[in-house]
């Protein structure tokens, strides 16, 4: 007898649909970079097209797409502006400082979302001493908040403030298809306030592995060198890119399946006595402290292990879940069953 895994990890446990390993067998492909792959090409115009950019380059990964992206819009002694807990500064090995030369301006947020007035304070003024404010990178959706969203009224404060101060927008929307689900518009309607933009193909969209960077064709230009680089530059990578291309056409919609999914999962675990801020639930993700439960995050995990549910520690006390498209709502009152008789047993 097998145990049945419920993996809540992360959504980039997904596995490629039959649609995508078809498209995958099939992909024509060349040598990208020579600028010969059709497959790509054809990814990286859908890409922008559906973002309202001019251009996109497809890259192996989320960090690599942000690091580039710093790279190419910086120059080495600038000062980045982020928020204190975004996956750029957080969770991407100090890329920006190593790679880049970049320093990081963490600044306080409310779930995850900056406001226009904490990012205009943070603008450095013209002062020798100072590094000069060189780009501010907004996160939507927000991994370690929650999957919080940026309201488009926020977003577009944001601009403003950057386009007064002549600094770029760099968005990490590793989950912007996420957020565009969840506000009911097009991934361009987010996009527009930013100049540049990363989103995976290999989370909610379930391609097995990619990014893309879009924004300007100059932007893009300078990007691809960046990329070559950092060692991104991949050869017939159309296989790949035919299982994004179909993310991007197909599985978009259905995004809305995991965020109800993860609504449910929320909801279900407020009643049974762990600690979550319900507001913050506003795409895929799950995040709930244990502490009441007479436990550590670590502790709790390796329990729900015992009982085939795999979760992601988030801190001492804090648990990350997150829906994604192998996890039905079967699945998801299954975990519940299971939660309720483990937290009975104590």
């Amino acid at each position: 007898m097998y145990m049945q895994i419920i993996d809540l990890r992360s959504d980039t446990v997904t596995q490629p649909t039959a649609e995508m390993r078809e498209a995958m067998f099939r992909a024509e492909v060349g040598d990208d970079v020579y600028g010969e792959d059709p497959t790509v090409l054809e990814l990286e115009k859908t890409g922008a097209r559906m973002t309202g950019k001019e251009a996109g380059l497809f890259v192996p990964s989320g960090t690599m797409g942000n690091q580039i992206a710093v790279l190419t819009h910086t120059q080495r002694g600038d000062e980045m502006i982020c928020e204190a807990e975004a996956h750029i500064y957080f969770s991407e090995v100090a890329g920006v400082a190593v790679l880049s030369g970049v320093q990081a301006r963490t600044l306080p947020s409310v779930k995850g979302i900056l406001s226009a007035e904490t990012v205009e304070a943070a603008i450095r003024p013209k002062d020798i001493h100072q590094p000069r404010s060189g780009l501010i990178c907004l996160e939507n959706t927000h991994n370690r908040a929650g999957g919080t969203c940026y309201p488009l009224e926020t977003l577009a404060a944001i601009r403003k403030v950057a386009e007064r101060h002549k600094i770029p927008v760099h968005m990490d929307g590793a989950r912007l298809f996420n957020a565009a689900v969840s506000q009911g518009v097009k991934a361009e309607i987010i996009a527009q306030y930013c100049d540049s933009v990363q989103f995976c193909l290999s989370k909610g969209l379930c391609a097995p592995v990619g990014t893309l960077i879009v924004g300007r064709a100059d932007f893009i230009e300078k990007a691809r060198r960046y990329r070559k680089m950092l060692g991104g530059g991949m050869r017939q990578a159309g296989v790949l890119a035919a299982a994004g291309i179909v993310g991007l056409r197909s599985m978009v919609d259905r995004l809305s399946e995991d965020h109800t999914n993860a609504k449910i999962l929320a909801e279900s675990l407020a009643t049974v006595g762990l600690s979550i801020d319900l507001s913050t639930v506003q795409t895929n993700i799950v995040i709930f402290d244990v502490s009441r439960m007479g436990m550590k995050a670590d502790e709790f995990a390796a329990r729900l292990k015992t009982v085939g549910i795999l979760a992601s520690v988030f801190g001492e006390y804090r648990i990350r879940m997150v829906t994604h498209y192998g996890i039905s709502g079967a699945e998801i009152s299954q975990v519940m069953e299971i939660l309720h008789r483990l937290l009975r047993k104590g």
